[in-house]
């Protein structure tokens, strides 16, 4: 079984320019969006110390100046935090993942930067390494509560994924938490935009792509009813801890 101090290190998606919450993010990026009295980052990463991870690279690029001079090297956290920066092209998630490769290691969590996931991250990894493939999704049967489902998932294979064209088998959705191997960049270009839901859709084509469900909701700050939500939700964590 694996030891914080062996858990792989996780890839936080913290770039984009988060449109679907302006006018707040005009001035901050989404990391820094105040949640709970304080910034969402903060709570990520605490939560990440907590279930065993201990090296984070944060994937930046709009505003990124701000998340590096909050959370630095990641001390007042627990964690050891490094940074790979888009630069002048916003890069995209996929784009960020494949700069960000030399400092991943042999497989690497990613998590995407407005997700709140409150679960065990051992058993996905467990889970990724009994499957013998490249990559897995993490997945939690949706049915269109939180949000549009877009996994079809069986036999602990993702066999359908697709954010565009559903169908109705599609009862799961992509909750928020991966984890990959560096081979599935190979062939994608370097320097240029491309999205990991589109590493994801060539995997699933390849039958490459392994599932882990899990039964915990998800949280997040991608839209204002979600931040709404994560903000209530993190509120009363705060309190019951006091």
């Amino acid at each position: 079984m694996k030891t914080p101090s062996d858990m792989p290190a996780l890839a936080l998606l913290a770039g984009g320019v988060a449109t679907r919450l302006r006018p707040l993010t005009e001035t901050i990026p989404k990391a820094m969006v105040e949640v709970a009295g304080e910034p969402f980052v903060a709570h990520q990463l605490r939560l990440l110390r907590r279930v065993g991870v201990s090296r984070v690279v944060i994937c930046t690029g709009y505003l990124a100046e701000q998340i590096q001079a909050y959370v630095g090297d990641g001390r007042d956290f627990g964690l050891s935090v490094l940074y790979s920066l888009d630069g002048p092209i916003l890069l995209g998630t996929g784009g960020a993942l494949k700069k960000a490769l030399p400092l991943l290691g042999d497989s690497f969590f990613v998590m995407y930067g407005d997700s709140y996931l409150d679960i065990p991250f051992r058993p996905v990894v467990e889970a990724f390494e009994r499957s013998g493939l490249p990559a897995l999704m993490t997945v939690f049967r949706n049915e269109n509560r939180w949000d549009t489902s877009n996994v079809e998932f069986a036999k602990g294979l993702i066999v359908r994924y697709d954010k565009k064209i559903r169908t109705p088998a599609m009862q799961h959705i992509d909750y928020g938490l991966g984890v990959l191997k560096p081979e599935v960049f190979a062939g994608w270009p370097a320097g240029q935009p491309f999205d990991l839901a589109e590493v994801y859709g060539r995997l699933v084509e390849q039958r490459r792509l392994a599932g882990f469900e899990t039964l915990e909701r998800f949280y997040e700050i991608g839209s204002p009813q979600g931040l709404a939500e994560t903000d209530d939700h993190l509120q009363h964590l705060v309190k019951d801890t006091r």
